[in-house]
């Protein structure tokens, strides 16, 4: 006997939770499945936990470095099992806060299982408890997610390998951690890890790590980071992972044309993500996906079958919890409001979230030179930021593209202390249209970060 919704969303992430009780609130008889829990990568093991724990790793940098502050710490020491436990206690927080939400709302079923379409618009689900069931409906909303890339290397399957959703769980800190990827996640994880005390080794197959942004900012992250002894090997493969006794892992990396091991108590995973498509059986849906597996949608966030929509990390594209959020709000909107919003042109800004923070927006240098857009660069370093000499710490720097003659922003990285934040301002200025010429002479308050971008537009003068 199937059971028919007028709404179905599959996966309660940033954008299926809340798209989920906005669709019931306006009246649609809706039902939410989930397979794990409540928020999706973000609260579960993204965004959540991993700053939560950057945190912690913050505060043991800060002790250790006390003393170039006039602060003496005679010794402290890392307590893994309360890190950890400080994490589970916000990450539940945040799960079973959004969990009452939804299950207090009307017009609004909850049902945790594994959904599978059996046709178009129909699909069965294998509750944790109970038997299998059948539903249909006339709109279904995917929002299932990524999960991490899994190399193929001689030897992985036979170690214990971390992946970013796995390391949460360590209560112990890595004697030393190797990180099969240079990139956002890994680099992140690596910090981190390094701060509580665990030997860090980082292989990244490209020519640099961070490869997606500006070559300069690759060269100062990896300065920033080698600075707090993190090993780092580019241009280098990992080619076969060895379990050995007492816990030790022997790993065979390829750097250019040289083979070298390295010993390492655990190895962690990062080398990407991929959409979460496998379960959801799609070609009973007839619904088109890519290469990579990930749902095409065109500018609205619909498939190419009328009536089934995908959002967040699942349609490919950037990986970001604010842009499948954002998904959320414009199928919302279009769907419920009659509004005709699409994705095409919205801003993606970023944020990596090492210390000190890489934040990003528009057009970086290496992007405007490809699409051979008349550009200048603006270019301050931290040094020269009064804020930075304060605090006392004025690693990286501030970088801007603008169009020489219409004056607009057309992208912006900071890389230092708190650069997401800064890098907001300057996207507010972007959306606003407040040319840099503007910045230069516009009246922040003093001592901010974001006061320097006087000092950074000036460097355009004459």
């Amino acid at each position: 006997m199937i059971k028919h919704y007028d709404a179905i969303v599959i996966g309660a992430g940033q954008a299926g939770g809340p798209l989920a009780k906005k669709l019931a609130q306006a009246g649609k008889k809706t039902l939410l499945v989930e397979k794990r829990w409540i928020g999706g990568t973000c609260v579960n093991d993204g965004c959540t936990p991993t700053k939560t724990m950057i945190a912690s790793a913050k505060m043991a940098y800060m002790a250790s470095r006390s003393a170039h502050l006039g602060i003496k710490i005679k010794d402290f020491s890392v307590n893994m099992p309360k890190i950890k436990q400080r994490k589970d206690e916000i990450v539940h927080q945040f799960r079973n806060g959004s969990r009452k939400g939804l299950e207090a709302t009307k017009n609004l079923a909850v049902l945790f299982g594994a959904a599978t379409f059996t046709g178009e618009k129909t699909i069965s689900v294998k509750p944790k408890a109970g038997k299998r069931q059948e539903f249909a409906a006339d709109l279904f909303f995917l929002n299932t997610g990524a999960q991490t890339v899994i190399p193929e290397i001689e030897g992985l399957k036979e170690i214990e390998y971390l992946t970013s959703t796995t390391i949460l769980d360590l209560d112990e800190v890595p004697e030393h951690l190797l990180v099969i990827g240079g990139n956002y996640i890994g680099l992140e994880f690596g910090q981190m890890f390094r701060r509580f005390g665990s030997k860090v080794t980082v292989v990244e197959r490209s020519a640099r790590i961070v490869p997606r942004e500006d070559e300069d900012v690759s060269e100062e992250l990896d300065k920033i980071l080698k600075v707090e002894d993190i090993v780092i090997h580019t241009d280098a493969t990992t080619t076969r992972l060895k379990q050995k006794k007492a816990g030790k892992i022997v790993a065979t990396i390829k750097v250019g044309d040289e083979e070298k091991q390295i010993k390492c108590s655990h190895v962690l995973i990062a080398v990407g993500r991929a959409p979460q498509t496998a379960l959801l059986n799609l070609p009973a849906t007839g619904v088109e996906t890519d290469d990579r597996g990930a749902i095409k949608t065109d500018d609205k966030l619909e498939t190419n079958v009328k009536g089934i929509y995908a959002l967040g990390d699942v349609k490919g594209g950037p990986a970001f919890t604010h842009i499948s959020y954002n998904d959320y709000t414009i199928v919302y909107r279009n769907l419920v409001h009659g509004q005709s919003l699409t994705i095409k042109d919205r801003p993606v800004p970023y944020t990596m979230f090492t210390d000190p923070q890489l934040g990003c927006i528009g057009l970086n240098e290496t992007e405007a030179k490809k699409k051979g857009i008349k550009h200048k660069v603006a270019k301050l370093p931290m040094e020269y930021v009064a804020r930075a000499i304060e605090t006392g710490d004025t690693r990286g720097f501030m970088k801007a593209i603008v169009d020489p003659d219409t004056k607009k922003i057309l992208g912006a990285t900071i890389l230092g202390p708190e650069g997401g934040e800064t890098m907001t301002v300057l996207q507010m200025a972007m959306a606003g249209g407040i040319t840099y010429d503007e910045i230069r002479y516009f009246v922040f308050a003093h001592p901010l970060f974001a006061e320097s971008l006087n000092n950074l537009f000036m460097a355009l003068e004459g």
